[in-house]
């Protein structure tokens, strides 16, 4: 279960790479919830926030030029 974890978090990082940063919020966040739900991941969050706002949480994506970031929550 812990290896499960890690392979979504690791996964779920490299969509957080420069090429996803200029996507509108809504739309790379609707893809990544179809790629955790594709995946059998359940009980989760996604929240927009602002960057580097959150400390407790994984970044999972950047967006609106870099000045948003998407972090997930399991749970």
């Amino acid at each position: 279960m812990m290896l499960k974890r890690a392979m979504v978090a690791v996964g779920l990082m490299a969509l957080a790479g420069s090429a996803f940063a200029a996507k509108p919020c809504e739309e790379l966040k609707a893809e990544i919830d179809a790629k955790l739900q594709a995946k059998g991941v359940s009980a989760y969050s996604l929240e927009i926030v602002d960057k580097g706002s959150v400390t407790d949480k994984t970044v999972v994506g950047s967006c609106e030029a870099g000045s948003k970031e998407i972090v997930y929550k399991r749970g």
